[in-house]
């Protein structure tokens, strides 16, 4: 498909109302997060090898697919749920008849995937935007939700809610029939994240099921993998009724087939993706007045200075001026959405332009 534009703004207007494919539009992606140092590109020249086979024939399918990521992150294959995307495995829990409850500004596709009124939201207090475990487990017993998620670190603030809180959340709503889901898809890029995963807590806590989209860590959002780990046979058995036997392709599969070879280049890339975000967290300190959340994900979370544009104005003015796009947090549950942004870590030397130009913005320049 091939795009036509007659002016710059149409072609804002028809990009900012896209969920992918920004690579035929040709700007800088500050807006999806993507690990750029990784899959490895011996990794791209085996799929071109490969590309007939792969084409031609059908992929393995779910119970075989279960073996490979279980030997990828040293997991049992029965705990192991594989979805094309982890937006497929959240589908299928949220419609799982279960009331659910997530925190306030997050992740939007838990709620969007719900039925509606089966979904509470709790929202987390601004400034801080910290969750409060204990309130959380009280209104999850309270409204008796059959399902508590949170996502660690949260997206969009970047924040993770540490280890020992999350456990004595378990705790808390282990006598309620109360599932938590715990959403890992940016944990790799956290400083201590083989410390705050909480795969290794599986077998104390049956209700505790752990999400991941790998297409964030990995580098992978074409291919699309997430999967699903849970100790609870039962709650996993429910779950996997709901995919389909051939969800994931032949590409997918290869890249699980091929990734524990890559291990190490993989916790190099993660390396590299935390100092160019601790570099960039440090230039976006550098602008008056900005409010520069401390990041354990590849994006961070920032509030405007108060007599700034608005956050969809300040987006606006950055693609159009200077071909960048970033994500403002108008519409998400949270007050005064309009004065936040969320900024996608990219390269060093795109995250220091994107600093200069904004610098410039906010002082009512770069016209």
């Amino acid at each position: 498909m091939t795009t036509q534009y007659s002016t710059a703004q149409e072609r804002y207007n028809f990009v900012s109302n896209q969920h992918g494919g920004y690579w035929r539009h040709d700007f800088t992606d500050h807006n999806y997060l993507y690990n750029l140092y990784f899959p490895p590109e011996d990794f791209f020249t085996h799929l071109s090898s490969n590309i007939h086979q792969l084409v031609l024939n059908y992929p393995i399918a779910q119970k075989d697919l279960a073996v490979l990521v279980g030997e990828l992150i040293d997991q049992p294959p029965e705990r192991v749920l594989v979805g094309n995307g982890a937006a497929e495995l959240i589908k299928i829990i949220a419609g799982m008849g279960r009331k659910l409850i997530v925190p306030v500004p997050s992740f939007n596709e838990y709620a969007n995937a719900a039925p509606a009124g089966s979904v509470v939201e709790f929202a987390l207090e601004a400034p801080s935007f910290q969750l409060d475990v204990d309130k959380f487990a009280a209104e999850a017993i309270r409204c008796q939700a059959g399902l508590a998620v949170v996502v660690s670190p949260n997206n969009p603030t970047s924040l993770l809610v540490p280890k020992v809180e999350l456990i004595r959340l378990l705790k808390k709503l282990a006598d309620h029939n109360c599932m938590l889901i715990v959403d890992e898809s940016f944990i790799d890029f956290a400083g201590n994240s083989d410390r705050e995963s909480l795969e290794s807590e599986l077998d104390r806590h049956p209700n505790l099921c752990i999400f991941k989209s790998m297409s964030k860590a990995y580098g992978i959002c074409g291919i699309r993998i997430g999967y699903m780990l849970t100790a609870h046979a039962d709650f996993a058995a429910k779950v996997r009724k709901g995919l389909h036997i051939w969800n994931i392709n032949g590409f997918a599969e290869e890249f699980l087939r091929l990734a524990p070879q890559y291990r190490k280049a993989f916790r190099e890339s993660c390396e590299k993706v935390r100092a160019d975000r601790d570099d960039f967290y440090e230039q976006l300190q550098t602008i008056p007045g900005m409010h520069v959340y401390p990041p354990d994900a590849n994006y961070i979370f920032c509030r405007l200075p108060e007599d700034a544009p608005s956050g969809p104005e300040i987006t606006e003015a950055l693609f159009l001026r200077h071909n960048m796009y970033i994500k403002h947090c108008q519409g998400k549950t949270m007050p005064e959405s309009d004065r936040y942004l969320r900024i996608a870590s990219r390269t060093r030397a795109e995250n220091r332009r994107l600093v200069e130009v904004l610098t410039e913005i906010l002082a009512g320049g770069g016209e």
